[in-house]
């Protein structure tokens, strides 16, 4: 299982920041925490500065989910038995 990412941020102009990454993002990334915060940040819609300061507002929820990986025939066998 991997961890996730999901924060919300409530700006200086008020503004509500909300975004999420799917848990295998950030790794395959290579992006360090601050890294994926910032990116986060900028995916939310964040246009401003990223100081320590924005990034100490963030409330964070993490959460696990499981990535796995299967044949195309695998997917028609399971689809078809549902």
């Amino acid at each position: 299982m991997v961890s996730g990412s999901n924060f919300e941020i409530m700006t200086i102009t008020n503004e509500l920041v909300s975004t999420t990454y799917l848990p295998e993002v950030a790794p395959e990334q290579g992006w360090t925490k601050i890294e994926a915060i910032d990116s986060l940040l900028r995916k939310g819609g964040y246009s401003g500065r990223i100081t320590d300061q924005v990034r100490q507002k963030i409330v964070l929820t993490r959460y696990q989910s499981s990535k796995y990986t299967i044949t195309y025939e695998e997917y028609l066998k399971l689809k078809s038995a549902a």
